[in-house]
């Protein structure tokens, strides 16, 4: 039986917590930043928690 192989794209946006949650970053935070508030700004800068509706997807894509 091969190996299960990880979503590249997946590893690369998703951490494992100490808990087993998985940790993302925000979305628009990259570009057209001019227009935005730095409070804004600063609360995507900050990390996030995969919602409990998307943590199966996410965990398939990562193997565990």
């Amino acid at each position: 039986m091969p190996k299960v192989k990880t979503k590249s794209g997946a590893k690369k946006r998703f951490a494992l917590t100490g808990t087993g949650k998985v940790k993302r970053k925000h979305a628009f935070k990259s570009h057209i930043l001019t227009k935005k508030t730095t409070k804004q700004k600063r609360n995507l800068t900050k990390t996030g928690l995969v919602s409990s509706a998307d943590m199966n997807r996410v965990r398939q894509m990562l193997n565990f």
